[in-house]
């Protein structure tokens, strides 16, 4: 391995691990926040810093387009560009590959598809993926690969899962191995357990620095997203990461690392910030709703997160109502942090031995739900 990783506790499948990069280190289980176009939509990287986020993902297909991979290699990487010095993971362009279906064509090469800016003519290739991401520096890299929404037939799932086998081999090849720096195969298959221990193993074969599985949270109910990881993660070696890309909602990430995942990624947390929707121990608050706007309570007491501590809810009610800016600012401040606090104690919770215990008690208060509304 070129990159780090060491199990630091294990309480049943999950496991308190260490990843090792160029950059720094990361405390797995983990969460990155999504940085798309080298920002994190509304926070800045003190604000970052501040919640305990360790690493971030950055988006290939966006910054290929704009401003283009090789100036930012020009101006000295990503780390450099966006003023983050600690890891950064980039996917491949593969999740575009699916959400643009009518702006590409695919085949064996790769994939050629128009900017959804300027309708301008390109092409993603296994090779060129993997240039893209060495050029923007990123400490991990991802194989380039075919998500499918699903459900899909099952040829489509099959062939889709061969041609990523084959789009892997390729990305190892391309890929140039440097002390700190990482690439992870992907496992697809979507709920097919067959074809799942097929990519897996096939994967484990060409041999990668971790491993994700991803096609999952693309359509399919939890119950078989988690069916398809217990299916999965047995394949997957011990002693390197594993990571659910794309996921997602905290039941969902609770229930992963039970199951034997380390690192997660989502738009959720960012994406609800800046509509109105702030993440508690007790569910989501839609600050919308009209109930919040005499409440002077804050939206949690407890926390450490200032947004969440020192703002009312009549306050954050308001800024989300008159279309504010900050608004956008301080729930996706709240979430992050949120996130990453569930992190922490996660991990402490697998430190100690009672991640089962923390989950049920996470997940009751969750469905509880938001406390009362203020009566005055």
């Amino acid at each position: 391995m070129t990159i780090g990783f060491e199990v630091l506790a294990r309480d049943g499948a999950a496991r308190r691990g260490r990843l090792t990069t160029a950059h720094g280190t990361v405390e797995t289980p983990a969460f990155m926040p999504v940085g798309t176009a080298a920002t994190v939509k509304a926070l800045t990287v003190d604000m970052l810093h501040a919640t305990g986020t360790e690493m971030v993902l950055a988006n290939s297909y966006h910054l290929m387009l704009r401003p283009g991979a090789e100036r930012v290699a020009r101006l000295g990487g990503l780390h450099r560009f966006m003023r983050w010095e600690k890891p950064i993971l980039t996917d491949s362009g593969g999740y575009q590959v699916m959400s643009l279906a009518s702006l590409r064509s695919l085949d064996e090469r790769g994939v050629r598809f128009r900017s959804h800016l300027d309708g301008s003519l390109h092409e993603l290739t296994p090779e060129r993926a993997i240039e893209i991401q060495q050029l923007l520096d990123a400490d991990i890299a991802m194989q380039l690969d075919e998500c499918l929404k699903l459900p899909a037939p099952p040829e489509e799932v099959r062939r889709a899962m061969e041609l990523s086998l084959r789009w892997a081999e390729r990305s190892r090849r391309s890929f140039t191995e440097r002390p700190g720096y990482g690439l992870f195969g992907i496992v697809q298959g979507g709920t097919d357990e067959g074809l799942r221990r097929r990519s897996a193993e096939a994967l484990v074969g060409i041999g990668f620095d971790g491993y994700a599985i991803g096609g999952l949270a693309v359509g399919e109910p939890q119950a078989e997203m988690f069916a398809t990881l217990e299916a999965t993660v047995p394949f997957l070696p011990e002693d390197r990461p594993r990571y659910l890309m794309g996921v997602g909602k905290p039941l969902d990430i609770l229930g992963a690392v039970l199951r034997g995942v380390d690192m997660f990624d989502c738009v959720l947390p960012t994406r609800s910030g800046r509509t109105g929707q702030a993440f508690t121990r007790f569910g989501p608050v839609n600050l919308r709703n009209a109930r919040h706007a005499d409440d002077p309570r804050p939206l949690d007491g407890e926390s450490l997160c200032p947004a969440a501590r020192d703002y009312s809810r009549a306050y954050l009610h308001h800024l989300v109502r008159a279309n504010e800016i900050l608004a956008s600012i301080l729930l996706t401040w709240n979430n992050v942090w949120f996130y990453q606090e569930l992190m922490r104690n996660i991990r402490r919770a697998i430190e100690e031995g009672r991640l089962g215990a923390f989950a049920a008690a996470f997940a009751a208060d969750w469905q509880r739900g938001d406390i009362p509304p203020w009566r005055g």
